[in-house]
């Protein structure tokens, strides 16, 4: 089968989702939205820039390197601001891409195309000729978040719902949210995680070698504490985290924070300088999945103050790796959490519930290790990166 995905070629979840059509013995061409390297087991790569996206941006790094140049420096820095400009201008810029992408699809003659996101990637291939089917995965904003962030943005969403053939989203949320939006609810749809699933083996295979993590100073031995979502303006509440961070260290002094993704952005450095939490918490720069595994392994409790998401692929390695999960309390991921069982759920706009719920997870080291082996076995049974697989393959020989 050959498989037109169309993608931000820089993201980890793409490169992963390539690993899984490889495995399945697929043939793979991509669109990219962003300027990226090329993928190994491309048949070919294209790059249309649709919304703006050679600015790139620092958020999202290629195996753990930040962006470079100033333009993208400067979108790094003002990425609230970047992202409300894509909202207003992105959707102009879908004529002059989708005519490009609509030629390209006729050229290659796919069997499917594969939007793994409806803003911008969804949108540009909505394009598709009818007598090519087409596919898009919901990311967990899409539709929370994004598709209201401007009339334009309102109109395309429902726009590629009521054009795709076929729906794929990380929460069955999402799926009745989709059929609000125009998705007819008759049409296939799958809910699987977005990143093609959990490899344990592989995360078992990490836990007998020693795993290279650049900037890390935290003694071994302290409570340890992750938040591997970097930056998300409008989807994540950086601010409550870090407000909280004093909160827990009244309590317990030793805590440790670490904080992939986060060195060198501006709204973290401030964060840091204005409570004074130099001493408790480390910005580091974007890790390589083995590099943010390794740190999964080593902390006690992971964090996710989510106010708009799916299910994050971030917090099902966390728990793939047995690291106690406190994230926000929406409705996504209460498919996962069961509150005092797997993990917490907090109000994800108050910083003392956050603080109250790591205390309790840190100081309960029981309730961690009960936890772990109940993920252990929840992931391999809804995420196992072989079962997720199987999934997705027959879901798209549903199209054939």
């Amino acid at each position: 089968m050959h498989i037109l995905l169309v993608a931000d070629g820089r993201s980890p979840i793409t490169r992963r989702w390539v690993i899984g059509l490889r495995a399945l013995q697929h043939r793979i061409t991509m669109v990219s939205t962003f300027p990226c390297m090329p993928l190994e087991g491309l048949e070919a790569l294209y790059v249309l820039p649709i919304a703006f996206g050679s600015w790139g941006g620092s958020q999202v790094g290629v195996a753990g390197r930040q962006a470079h140049g100033r333009l993208r420096q400067f979108v790094g820095r003002f990425r609230a601001r970047f992202l409300f400009i894509r909202y207003l201008l992105g959707p102009l810029t879908l004529p002059l891409y989708s005519r490009k992408f609509t030629r390209l699809v006729t050229s290659i003659n796919p069997d499917i195309v594969h939007a793994l996101r409806i803003p911008f990637e969804g949108m540009l291939a909505a394009g598709t000729p009818d007598n090519v089917p087409f596919i898009v995965s919901i990311w967990g904003n899409d539709l929370t978040l994004h598709a209201h962030g401007s009339p334009l943005m309102f109109r395309f969403t429902r726009k590629v719902l009521e054009r795709t053939n076929g729906l794929m989203a990380d929460a069955r949320r999402d799926i009745r949210l989709a059929e609000m939006w125009g998705f007819d609810e008759r049409r296939p749809h799958l809910v699987v995680p977005g990143g093609g699933g959990i490899d344990l083996i592989e995360i078992d295979h990490l836990r007998q070698v020693s795993v290279d993590v650049p900037q890390v100073g935290v003694p071994s031995g302290v409570p340890l504490v992750i938040n591997p979502r970097g930056l998300r303006p409008g989807s994540l509440r950086s601010d409550v985290f870090f407000q909280a961070i004093p909160l827990v260290l009244r309590r317990l002094q030793s805590v440790r924070f670490v904080c992939p993704g986060m060195a060198g952005q501006k709204e973290a450095i401030e964060w840091v300088g204005k409570l004074k939490l130099h001493n408790a918490v480390q910005l580091m720069p974007f890790l390589s999945q083995e590099q943010l595994w390794d740190q999964f392994l080593r902390a006690d409790v992971m964090v996710s103050v989510s106010v708009h998401d799916g299910m994050p692929n971030s917090v099902l390695e966390a728990m793939a790796c047995g690291c106690f999960p406190v994230v926000g309390d929406i409705e996504s991921l209460r498919e996962w959490i069961t509150p005092g069982v797997n993990g917490l759920l907090v109000e994800p706009t108050k910083p003392q519930s956050l603080a109250d719920a790591l205390v309790l997870a840190l100081e309960n080291p029981v309730l961690r290790t009960e936890a772990a082996a109940i993920n252990r076995d929840l992931i391999a049974r809804r995420a196992g990166v072989n079962v997720v697989r199987a999934r997705v393959d027959a879901f798209y020989r549903r199209f054939l």
